[in-house]
């Protein structure tokens, strides 16, 4: 593919650089937030050579695939800096579809299963275009506006994820096969290497919050740190003083990390809000020495007395009702629900919510028991769709199962829910109830094999075994399995008419 020619005519197609406010890419599509975008021509864009499809919106998406995303972003920033004095802002990309991020980011799932939308030629999707804006047009609440921006900040910090927690599944099966090697100084290197990522958690989650609001970057980082000082725990005890711990009347004794990511999420997003108020009314000339200092001196003390505390309740929480109340004590009913009720979230956009659970749980513990239940939904969309080919004989219908259908068993399953599924709906719901056989399944084996879970963020689907921590991931397949077949059956016989589809999907 000749990128450079390539971004230089969609550059002309989407109206020149004065109409590109910012770009970014993701995994499979260049992305471009435009200034009007009635004056881009998508229709021509879509009709280049080495462009999949694009989706048109606010921001355009140039879809280009796998592999050809970053290096035409790269070309993009060659070309508009030739193009003289544009207005672009270039936002760091990230390599993993479960986010593609953006620069003002309208926040794609943080989840690879639901968020990659493969545009084909020949019109094939338009129904899955369609489908998806007339959805996402609905997610416009500022608590939609909350998840994606919690979407966003975790997006490029998911290829890290996927990193390590290969990296700690290579140590975790090297360990089962020789226990022995615990003792190698180059094994506990390796173990270092997977744990490079929630080591550094917090800092990396304030840094990109406050890229995320507008605030400093080196702020943000900082602000990571503020809840985890060690200090909080209180000073060292000498002969003559005791220990002096900080505490707070009703939440009690303060410590290091307390409120999780949350906390820091929020602690960020207030330095952010503190520093962009004092530039407003600190004179220029004094803007360097005071405001960093006050903003970190107003911050932190917000964040230690108020903040960690409210933000520990919130974790605390969270985690008691996903996982110590719904799966601890719900067991396999508890699996089932919240399974068959993932696939609904994405469609609500609320998903996203849930990326600094599974987080937390990573850093307290080494893995999230929840994303290999959630990840049975799309099993249930696979099997829905062998169903559906298997009964159809819409031929458009089938383009677009076969065309979505290797990449969802994989766990991107965005093409088979707004292109099959929701638009039909009866195989929504089946694909739903047949990912719930899954995540039953798999609850049933966390109860009798003792607690498992993904050690990364970004993979779903078969991708995701590899990285089940422990023996787990022979429960996790045995559910996806499940899933499937459960789906399949659930639609063969209840879910699909092929009277129905020939109406909506042509």
């Amino acid at each position: 593919m000749d990128y450079h020619s390539l971004a230089q005519r969609i550059l002309d197609l989407a109206a020149g650089p004065d109409n590109i406010q910012s770009f970014t890419n993701c995994m499979t599509r260049l992305r471009l937030d435009l200034v009007r975008t009635q004056t881009a021509d998508a229709e021509a864009i879509k009709e280049l050579d080495g462009v999949l499809g694009v989706v048109e919106g606010k921001q355009l998406q140039v879809v280009v695939g796998p592999g050809h995303a970053e290096r035409l972003r790269t070309a993009f920033g060659e070309v508009m800096g030739s193009a003289g004095s544009a207005p672009a802002t270039v936002t760091d990309p990230t390599a993993q579809d479960a986010s593609c991020s953006t620069a003002r980011r309208d926040g794609d799932s943080v989840t690879a299963q639901t968020e990659l939308t493969r545009v084909a030629p020949e019109g094939d999707t338009d129904l899955a275009v369609r489908t998806k804006k007339k959805v996402r047009s609905k997610q416009t609440s500022r608590v939609h506006a909350i998840f994606r921006h919690v979407g966003n900040i975790f997006a490029p910090i998911i290829p890290g994820f996927i990193a390590c927690g290969l990296v700690s599944a290579i140590c975790g099966m090297w360990k089962a096969i020789d226990p022995t090697v615990t003792s190698d100084e180059w094994f506990l290197v390796l173990v270092g290497l997977g744990g490079i990522v929630t080591a550094s958690l917090n800092l990396i989650v304030g840094h990109n919050t406050a890229q995320e609001f507008g605030g400093s970057p080196i702020l943000g980082f900082i602000a990571g740190g503020v809840p985890y000082m060690p200090a909080l725990a209180g000073r060292a005890a000498t002969d003559t003083t005791a220990a002096i711990a900080v505490t707070i009347p009703i939440f009690g004794e303060l410590q290091p990390g307390l409120g999780g990511v949350i906390g820091v999420m929020i602690t960020a997003w207030l330095f952010a809000g503190v520093e962009k108020w004092l530039r407003r009314i600190i004179p220029a000339v004094l803007e360097l020495f005071l405001v960093p200092a006050v903003t970190l001196l107003l911050g932190a003390a917000a964040s230690i007395f108020v903040i960690m505390p409210l933000s520990s309740l919130l974790m605390r929480g969270l985690t008691w009702l996903l996982v110590d109340f719904a799966l601890a004590k719900g067991g396999i009913i508890g699996g089932f629900i919240l399974a068959t009720l993932f696939l609904p979230m994405v469609m609500l956009g609320i998903h996203q919510g849930l990326t600094p659970i599974h987080a937390q749980l990573i850093a307290n513990h080494g893995f999230t028991e929840l994303l290999p239940i959630l990840a049975m939904a799309g099993a249930g969309q696979v099997g829905m769709a062998v169903a559906i080919l298997m009964k159809t004989r819409n031929p458009r219908l089938q383009s677009v199962i076969k065309s979505a259908l290797p990449i969802s068993i994989l766990g991107v399953g965005e093409p088979l829910i707004y292109g099959v599924s929701l638009p039909l709906l009866y195989p929504f719901l089946t694909a739903c109830l047949g990912g719930g056989f899954g995540g039953a399944f798999v609850a049933w084996g966390m109860q009798h094999s003792g607690a498992f879970g993904s050690q990364a963020l970004g993979l779903s689907g078969l991708l995701m075994a590899p990285v089940i921590s422990s023996s787990g991931w022979s429960w996790y397949l045995g559910g996806w399995l499940i899933a499937v077949i459960m789906g399949a059956v659930l639609t063969f016989l209840f879910g699909f008419r092929e009277s129905i589809a020939d109406r909506i999907i042509d």
